[in-house]
This record gives C-alpha cells, sequence and structure tokens, in this order.
C-alpha cells in the first residue's frame, strides 16, 4: 500500500500531476504495438468498465446519490443504437445523438419524482428502474425479446471500417480521456461544488440555499448521457446485445469499481476499473489459483475494503481523516 500512497501523493502535485498523465496515456497508446489480441480484449474491457465507472462517479461520487440501476442507462443507449441500426438502417454516428436524447428524456422520468429520496429509498427505486428496462427489453419483438438484436452493423470512420479489436481499443481510449476531461471540468466547477456540498450535507447545501433537488437532476442526467453513449458504442463493438448484459450483476460490477477506487476521485475509479476488469485475468491460466480466481479476487477485495475502507484511491480530505 505504500506505492499507492507515494503515487497518489505524486499525483496530487500539480509539478508532476500532468507529465504522470501524458506519460500513462503515451504507454497506453503504443501497447498495440506490443500485443496480440487477447491482451487488447482484456484492456479494451478495462477501458469500458472505466467509461461506465466514470459515468456512475458523477451520480455516486460526486453527488452521493445511491444508483443500483445504472445497467438501465447503459442498456438505454445500446438498444437505441441497436434498433436504429438493425430496424431502420440509420448511419450509427447518427444514432448517437438519439441516445443522448433517450438517455436524458428517461434520466428526468425517473428523476424528476424520486430525487427528493434519500439512501435506501433511492437505491430501491433506481433498482427497480433497472429491472424494468431489462424486462421490458426482453419482451418486445424490435428489441430482439430474450435473444436480443444480433449483426449491428459496425461503423466507419473517415472510410476506416472499425471491425478489429485494435481499432476498438483506441476508440475507447479515446471516450476514456473524453470521459476524464468531461469529469474534471464538473468536479472544478460551481456545479460540481455544489454536487460535492450535497454528498456531505444535503441539508446544510439546501440551507446554503443550494438547489439540491435540481443539482441532483443535473447531476442524475449526466451519468446517464455518459452511461448511453457507453451503450451506444458497446452495441457496435460486440455487434450483439441481449437483456442478459443489463442485469443487475453489471449495476453491481460498475458500483464494486468506484466504491473500490475510490469515490469522488479520477484516478481513484479508473484503478478501481482497471483492478476488477484486469485481476481475474491475470490468474486465469496459473495452475489451480486459475479454477478459483473469483474466489481469490473476492477475498483480496475484502482485504482492500478492510485496509483501506475509502477506497485504493481516496480523495486528500477523506485520506487525511
Amino acid at each position: 500500500m505504500k506505492f499507492i500512497d507515494w503515487a497518489y501523493n505524486m499525483m496530487d502535485n500539480k509539478k508532476y500531476k500532468y507529465s504522470v498523465f501524458a506519460v500513462i496515456f503515451v504507454i497506453m497508446a503504443v501497447i498495440p504495438l506490443f500485443s496480440d489480441n487477447y491482451i487488447l480484449s482484456v484492456l479494451w474491457s478495462a477501458l469500458f468498465y472505466m467509461l461506465l465507472a466514470l459515468g456512475l462517479n458523477i451520480i455516486v461520487g460526486y453527488c452521493g446519490m445511491c444508483d443500483l440501476g445504472y445497467a438501465a442507462k447503459f442498456a438505454l443507449g445500446a438498444y437505441t443504437t441497436g434498433v436504429l441500426i438493425k430496424s431502420f438502417g440509420w448511419n450509427f454516428w447518427l444514432t448517437l445523438p438519439v441516445s443522448v436524447i433517450v438517455s436524458v428524456i428517461a434520466a428526468i422520468i425517473i428523476g424528476a419524482p424520486t430525487l427528493k429520496l434519500r439512501s435506501d429509498y433511492l437505491a430501491i427505486v433506481t433498482l427497480g428502474f433497472a429491472e424494468i428496462v431489462r424486462i421490458t427489453a426482453r419482451n418486445l419483438e424490435i428489441t430482439g425479446s430474450a435473444t436480443g438484436i444480433v449483426g449491428i452493423a459496425r461503423p466507419k470512420f473517415f472510410g476506416l471500417h472499425l471491425t478489429q479489436i485494435t481499432h476498438w481499443y483506441y476508440v475507447f481510449l479515446f471516450l476514456v480521456i473524453l470521459f476524464i476531461f468531461v469529469s474534471n471540468r464538473i468536479r472544478n466547477s460551481r456545479f460540481g461544488r455544489a454536487l460535492t456540498y450535497i454528498r456531505e450535507d444535503e441539508d446544510a447545501a439546501q440551507a446554503m440555499g443550494v438547489n439540491t433537488t435540481l443539482y441532483k437532476l443535473y447531476a442524475y442526467i449526466i451519468g446517464a448521457v455518459l452511461g448511453g453513449i457507453t451503450g451506444s458504442f458497446y452495441a457496435v463493438r460486440m455487434a450483439a446485445i441481449s437483456p442478459g448484459s443489463f442485469d443487475f450483476t453489471q449495476s453491481a460490477n460498475i458500483m464494486l469499481a468506484v466504491i473500490l477506487g475510490g469515490m469522488g476521485k479520477i484516478p481513484g475509479v479508473i484503478a478501481g476499473a482497471a483492478f476488477f476488469a484486469i485481476f481475474p485475468e491475470v490468474f486465469r491460466d496459473v495452475p489451480i489459483i486459475g479454477d478459483m480466481r473469483m474466489l481469490f479476487f473476492g477475498l483480496l477485495l475484502i482485504i482492500v475494503m478492510i485496509t483501506r475502507p475509502q477506497g485504493l484511491w481516496p480523495e486528500r480530505r477523506k485520506r487525511e481523516r
């Protein structure tokens, strides 16, 4: 854990912060030159969970709302893109604005009447919404029912047909950089500070004049939009989607990545998502351990949460408590 503390202090030093980020992304950019498809698939999975975790971090980490149904936001974007491409022949890039609009509408419908709720009550509502989305997708003909949507056409980008894992690795790496930029801008804005006040003490924030319900709704919408965009790219990357990809287990995995890394801290969320996606694969082919790798993974999670209850990379204020 001393290495994590050293890295934490290094990243908090503005003199080194951006240099470290630049080095990391340069390394990530050249990895495909020396890696096979399996390694790239594992890294793509890590990037995918980073996107989802960064989106959920707006809701959970910044604002302190408990969302146990984030897979629903992800599913809405995926199914919107899948249906428009498969059933109506749309170009993928034209489906993205529609996915954003659908995500905003869904966030308003579920958020406007329920975001006055707190803690367990909000968690139950979001979980119920996720189940409604999944069951609806499972029973509608246009969404392919239980089979899902198969044969979603992959897009082209300036004439380059995005079919190889290398292509999608770079696409998702770019999206991670974009999501980090958006998250950082939100965090350092007046809006982000208001979300922090709400997370720490909603009653005190309201007494200071913060419209807590409205700000929580904005955070919920932004998180839903990021999830919807991720879902759209996921649909064309996999070329097939089904209701089983958006169950409660998926929501729990995303929440786990945020909590494990450190809620509200961007490097922590990224570290948590990477740890969650990569660690089980590292020991897949190890004799004896490989068959029980998820057991060891669970035990390691318990150890991490006992030794670092605020996450691998918590906020400075939480770390100094």
